[in-house]
């Protein structure tokens, strides 16, 4: 007699156990994009970046959602040069990025667009900005003052120039 309460117990016990561990599941929440996407907020990063740089440090006003930011950091480089980057993963799921540097031009594309060559120009906000075509990324830039801004990434020309479109000071 004493076995059967052992078992009878044991069976008992691991179904409250799962009934409790049902209820965590369900009351518990998930996240809904699934995608392995950390989003973060650059709020902080740009208000300092906008401080601290030689230049008008640029960001996106007025996207969607559905693009989400992922990087974000100001920082010199060993030759002093300020730099700022901001990484979004796009609404068609590629990778653009906001980059901006008081290096020269070319310095800057070495960087961010390996193997670049020029592949044509886009029109924003009535300014040409030119086009290049990297081993991996593509981007379009534009210099300016002191600064040289580069959109660039795996996405499509039409979704670097929406970035570049949203950029303001």
């Amino acid at each position: 007699m004493r076995g059967r309460q052992t078992v009878r117990d044991m069976v008992l016990s691991m179904l409250a156990v799962m009934g409790v561990a049902l209820v965590a599941y369900l009351t518990i929440p998930h996240s809904s994009s699934g995608d392995g996407v950390h989003v973060v907020d650059y709020g902080a990063e740009l208000a300092s970046a906008k401080r601290a740089a030689p230049y008008p440090v640029l960001a996106p006003q007025g996207l969607s959602d559905k693009w989400r930011a992922t990087s974000v950091h100001y920082r010199k480089d060993a030759d002093g040069h300020a730099g700022w980057h901001l990484g979004f993963v796009t609404p068609d799921g590629k990778y653009a990025s906001v980059e901006q540097s008081d290096a020269p031009r070319n310095d800057l594309l070495k960087v961010v667009v390996t193997g670049y060559a020029p592949d044509g120009s886009s029109t924003i906000d009535g300014q040409p900005w030119a086009r290049y075509q990297g081993d991996h990324y593509r981007s379009v830039t534009e210099s300016t003052g002191a600064a040289t801004t580069v959109v660039a990434g795996s996405a499509s020309y039409q979704e670097l120039d929406q970035l570049a479109q949203a950029l303001k000071p």
